[in-house]
């Protein structure tokens, strides 16, 4: 009978991340193609083929749905372990280099950027007039310089930061370069190839805060 109990659990636990997902997948389907403030999480349950009391029992509301569907969109998935403490940002700090800890970062932020693009321009676009688009826009805003503080602080470790560039100048151009906005006019309007961006994002940055070689 325990056995059998267990299994039962584990069988609703699946059950539930795979309605979640369903729903998450929707919302972004609804989100992006329509965007934020029209879509009804009436037309999210609809378009995920579950109840809209599903949508409510999982997420509560539509602003707590966006904030997950932004977290695992930017993450890549579910998985409660914080950015700075997975396999990239390892492999970041475990260079010595500073422009090789940059072309490590730029080709993350290339894999993030071409999963991220379409959702957090949603998020940009509606937060002009909704407000809670743009509490989750600001705070995205709030934790992308957080990272680049950190990422600025181990570029440090190196020595080969221009001293005529201030701690938070450092953080302001790496906060700056990341942002989505510019991959999705290089890469997905003006049609550079990942690589051509990659290289970009190094060049610039590393010309702007790493010391000149003599």
């Amino acid at each position: 009978m325990v056995v059998k109990r267990r299994y039962e659990s584990t069988h609703r636990q699946d059950q539930a991340r795979r309605t979640r997902h369903t729903i998450l997948d929707a919302a972004r389907t609804l989100f992006v193609a329509h965007g934020y403030t029209p879509t009804t999480l009436a037309a999210i349950a609809h378009e995920a083929g579950v109840a809209v009391q599903t949508v409510y029992k999982t997420f509560g509301n539509k602003k707590t749905l966006l904030s997950e569907l932004v977290d695992i969109t930017i993450a890549g998935d579910d998985e409660p372990t914080e950015l700075a403490r997975r396999e990239f940002a390892s492999e970041i700090r475990a260079l010595g280099d500073a422009r090789a800890k940059l072309a490590r970062y730029a080709r993350h932020l290339v894999e993030t950027h071409t999963r991220e693009a379409e959702v957090m321009l949603a998020v940009w676009s509606a937060a002009a007039a909704d407000p809670e688009a743009a509490e989750i826009w600001t705070k995205n805003l709030d934790e992308r310089r957080a990272g680049m503080t950190m990422f600025a602080a181990d570029l440090a470790t190196t020595g080969e930061l221009n001293p005529d560039y201030s701690q938070e100048m450092v953080v302001d151009v790496l906060w700056l370069a990341m942002d989505v906005r510019n991959f999705d006019w290089l890469v997905r309007r003006r049609g550079w190839s990942p690589q051509q961006f990659r290289t970009w994002y190094v060049d610039s940055v590393a010309a702007s805060i790493l010391v000149t070689p003599a």
